[in-house]
């Protein structure tokens, strides 16, 4: 999958968690929580999101990547497609 279907993805996930949001109007690596005023449980419930969406594991210690949608796009990028 192309790098912008992947950030794609990741926008439609981020507003089903926070609709009141616009998460396109974000860099890829400004910091969702700071930018889009998302806490922690926000962050989780997106990494579970896209866990359902692409059948993928994604380990406590990736969740860092998941704080910018760049970093969503480049961990997925690499490992959604095994």
């Amino acid at each position: 999958m192309k790098p912008a279907e992947l950030r794609t993805i990741v926008i439609e996930e981020i507003e089903e968690i926070a609709p009141d949001v616009a998460p396109v109007s974000i860099g890829d690596h400004e910091d969702v929580r700071e930018a889009l005023d998302l806490d922690s449980m926000d962050i989780f419930n997106l990494i579970a999101a896209l866990h359902a969406r692409f059948g993928v594991d994604i380990p406590d210690a990736a969740a860092a990547q998941f704080v910018t949608i760049g970093g969503a796009v480049d961990w997925l990028a690499d490992h959604a497609e095994r």
